[in-house]
């Protein structure tokens, strides 16, 4: 018997009726031009800088030339209302080459800090010389982790002191696994300013180009991502002016003035600029997840064994389904948590954790997939899934390994400060 439909309770009538997941024509054409240079630039390209593990500033050189590469190309990713045209460019640009496409997108790193820590004046004067112009390229390095301090970046010991003499900041220390580090023209460093305060008691500091006492460690040899540019950073007795501390000394002596009376100060330096950039890393882990499940989709569709296409096969089949829904599940993470990032909507369950979690998770698991699949060739450097899987595995390490977003996760749901 036909029963009548319940009416629509007040709840749900104040619902929008336009919610939609489908891509705007803007956003659609923004993806077609990245996986175009994706395609016909950086994955011709991506065997070579890998072997050489080298910064690629002819690809890089390429994409500012096209204006990919740029603070106004930066600028315009970020104002999408949506927050998805960042995730969604790099997404695209993993997929071409997570090596390339870090050396690409390493310096937003800083540029976030900058943006979202500094004053307009340091925006205005700083973000466009980490960047440059075609034909004089620029790149930026944020610098935070320290050899004795990965995850636990209250363990820092690099430290700016203040002297009242010169008017300057006095930095000393060694930062460690830096992106850029060294070769950069703008680097953004954390440091201690006051010990006793821990995580509260430091700030971050923009380094100009060609300061005494800032100078490249040792260059880090990768397991993958190799076509960027890893290595630590020394500071010995590095003097800058007063006013490249983010935010301004000014605010930085209020907020740590604060600090000491026992009242609640924002999120530290190091830890506000992961929380922003997140979603990004996890979009980046998608590119990579998509491009190893393209091609080893395409691959058990056409390599035959015992007669057959080895698709055939039931084991293969599902490989393949169950990379296609986990990399559509963590597609949606990363949209919703940067959604909630650029409309300001708050993290109540540490979604940007979730997203970047997931999607790092979902990167390595789906290469080795692949691999798996292509057999004997996958672990050969004939076919690129064994590169994809080498670039994939940092997605579980770096910018917060998957365990310390599991405390997070956990400190967010719980309300209680897990350990």
């Amino acid at each position: 018997m036909a029963t009548t439909a319940p009416e629509p309770t007040s709840e749900e009538t104040a619902v929008e009726p336009n919610f939609s997941l489908a891509l705007n024509q803007e956003q659609k054409d923004l993806v077609e031009w990245v996986h175009g240079f994706a395609e016909g630039v950086m994955r011709p390209a991506a065997h070579e800088w890998d072997e050489r593990e080298e910064f690629p500033w002819e690809i890089v050189e390429e994409a500012a030339k096209i204006g990919l590469y740029g603070f106004e190309a930066m600028g315009q990713f970020f104002a999408d209302p949506t927050g998805l045209s960042m995730p969604l460019v790099s997404e695209e640009l993993f997929w071409g080459d997570a090596g390339i496409g870090m050396s690409i997108q390493g310096t937003g790193l800083a540029v976030a800090a900058i943006v979202g820590q500094g004053t307009p004046e340091q925006i205005g004067e700083w973000v466009p010389q980490c960047y440059g112009t075609p034909g004089d390229l620029k790149i930026a390095a944020f610098c935070a982790s320290e050899p004795e301090a990965g995850s636990d970046v209250s363990a820092q010991r690099t430290t700016a002191k203040f002297d009242e003499a010169t008017n300057e900041w006095v930095l000393n220390g060694q930062k460690a696994w830096a992106t850029n580090g060294g070769i950069a023209n703008v680097h953004v460093v954390t440091a201690v300013v006051d010990k006793e305060l821990g995580s509260r008691g430091q700030a971050a500091f923009i380094i100009p180009p060609n300061t005494k006492g800032c100078e490249q460690g040792a260059k880090v040899k990768k397991h993958g991502i190799r076509a960027s540019h890893t290595a630590d950073l020394h500071l010995d007795d590095c003097r800058i002016p007063a006013e490249l501390v983010l935010g301004g000394k000014e605010k930085l002596d209020e907020r740590l003035a604060r600090v000491r009376e026992g009242k609640k100060a924002k999120t530290q330096a190091a830890m506000q600029t992961f929380e922003a950039t997140r979603p990004i890393v996890g979009a980046q882990a998608l590119g990579i997840a998509r491009a190893a499940y393209e091609y080893s989709l395409e691959y058990a569709k056409t390599r035959e064994q015992f007669g057959r296409p080895i698709i055939d096969n039931q084991s293969i089949a599902f490989d393949l389904a169950d990379m296609a829904m986990e990399i559509d599940a963590a597609r949606l993470l990363v949209w919703r948590a940067a959604w909630m990032g650029r409309n300001g909507v708050e993290f109540k369950n540490a979604e940007g954790s979730m997203s970047k979690a997931k999607a790092g998770e979902v990167a390595v698991k789906a290469t080795e997939r692949a691999i798996q699949i292509l057999g004997g060739n996958g672990y050969t450097r004939e076919y690129p899934v064994e590169r994809w899987h080498r670039d994939a595995k940092i997605y579980m390490i770096f910018e917060g390994t998957s365990e310390i977003q599991r405390v997070v996760i956990s400190r967010a749901i719980s309300g209680m400060r897990l350990r």
